[in-house]
């Protein structure tokens, strides 16, 4: 078991918690691959129907540790740290037939803005912040930063804000599109695992569906777009889950979804 991710399941829900905060949480490898190690733990236990990543501390995540960069005897090479550390991270969380929730409880810089911003659901608390940070050392965004931010806020924006280094605030970033929420601080725990709780309830296949068909719609056409609509409307419509939400929409009661 890993001392960098913290792992917390109840019912459900998997919380995995990123888990160095004396450095603000900042990905060192072995972070970074037992992420991916928990990430696939979660994927395919079909009892974990949503999972939440968030950051132990003040931070959400604040990267790459540079530490490990900067130290010959440690430093594993960005191309091995992109190829390795980051990339199969982001890929992880966009190929999860399940939701996953990242929950920024404070500064989310460089790769941790990344990963964040490539989850399905981002909330924050009023202490959350993004900080595309790779411009003040000299390098470029990555971590699918540059495919997902102008797709969520606009290109000239995300230009600018990769470009500057500037900081965006829990305020500014919902009203971007950045957050889906925020949350006061004091309550933000509990918001989280109050919204963690209600999407490990909900049609997880058809959530997967839904998510496989948010992937594709980034480079499909139009008439590619509702052939995959049609295709999958059909297997939903198969599922014991949506049997369940017609009966329990006839008889007004709540559903109780299975995920199947």
């Amino acid at each position: 078991m890993s001392q960098f991710i913290q792992v917390n399941t109840q019912n459900n829900l998997a919380m995995l918690t990123l888990n160095r905060p004396e450095v603000f949480n900042s990905f060192n490898r072995e972070m970074a691959l037992e992420l991916q190690n928990q990430l696939d733990i979660c994927a395919a236990n079909d009892e974990i129907r949503a999972i939440i990543i968030t950051g132990k501390g003040k931070a959400f995540c604040a990267g790459q540790d540079l530490q490990e960069v900067t130290n010959p005897d440690q430093n594993p090479g960005f191309k091995k740290i992109l190829e390795e550390h980051y990339n199969p991270i982001i890929t992880r969380i966009r190929a999860i037939k399940k939701p996953v929730i990242a929950a920024v409880n404070g500064v989310a810089a460089g790769a941790g803005a990344n990963i964040a911003l490539a989850c399905d659901i981002v909330v924050g608390s009023e202490n959350a912040s993004f900080i595309q940070a790779f411009s003040k050392i000299g390098l470029i965004p990555d971590s699918a930063g540059t495919f997902f931010l102008p797709r969520i806020i606009g290109f000239q924006k995300a230009s600018a804000l990769m470009m500057t280094g500037d900081k965006v605030g829990a305020v500014e970033a919902e009203k971007l599109g950045m957050l889906y929420k925020v949350f006061p601080a004091d309550v933000f725990p509990e918001e989280v695992i109050k919204l963690g709780v209600v999407m490990s309830m909900m049609p997880t296949k058809a959530l997967g569906m839904t998510k496989l068909l948010l992937n594709e719609s980034l480079t499909n056409d139009l008439s590619t777009q509702l052939e995959l609509e049609s295709k999958l409307q059909i297997e939903a419509a198969q599922s014991d889950d949506y049997a369940e939400g017609v009966a329990a929409f006839v008889e007004k009661r709540k559903p109780n979804f299975k995920g199947k």
